[in-house]
């Protein structure tokens, strides 16, 4: 991941209209996102956002206070720099014949862990899961095969070791 990076860990009230409220404010202030991950948590009511952000430690800095201006906000973590696991999963259809196809599976299983998810006479779809370079790695080598589509998720991540990150329902307190 590029030095301008940033991977930040949101933790909101599942409340509809709350992911337009956050994309707002990155909006408004002309932030830029590489990419934005959101799912259920292991608490009931409670989302995780996942965002990765371009931009220095500033602007980093001011993304965390105007979030926790916003009423469904619970926890902002920075984790760039954190001991983490990150990863995002893609699907990638890509064109097969009879000549490719064993190619491409090879190249898609056996270097880079990914299963053929679906199989058509004239397509694969693969499905790859790992850190962005990965995927970017594995989208390279089977471009010459001819890339159809791709979806992906954008990355998730989480801070290894036994420690939880800390969700309280308790609500923090703004930062100026």
């Amino acid at each position: 991941m590029a030095a301008n990076m940033h991977t930040i860990v949101v933790m909101v009230e599942n409340h509809p209209g709350v992911l337009n409220r956050v994309m707002s404010l990155f909006r408004q202030r002309s932030f830029n996102i590489e990419s934005v991950s959101v799912g259920h948590t292991e608490t009931a009511g409670i989302s995780r956002m996942t965002f990765v952000l371009e931009g220095d430690d500033r602007i980093t800095e001011q993304v965390i206070k105007q979030l926790y201006k916003l009423l469904e906000v619970i926890k902002v973590t920075d984790v760039t720099g954190e001991n983490l696991i990150q990863r995002e999963l893609a699907l990638i259809k890509v064109a097969a014949t009879d000549r490719t196809r064993a190619d491409i599976m090879r190249i898609a299983g056996d270097i880079y862990r990914a299963r053929v998810v679906d199989a058509s006479p004239d397509a694969l779809i693969l499905e790859a899961t790992g850190p962005a370079e990965k995927i970017d790695a594995l989208l390279t080598m089977i471009r010459p095969y001819g890339i159809k589509e791709v979806a992906r998720t954008g990355a998730v991540a989480m801070v290894r070791g036994s420690e939880a990150s800390g969700i309280s329902l308790v609500r923090h307190e703004s930062v100026a």
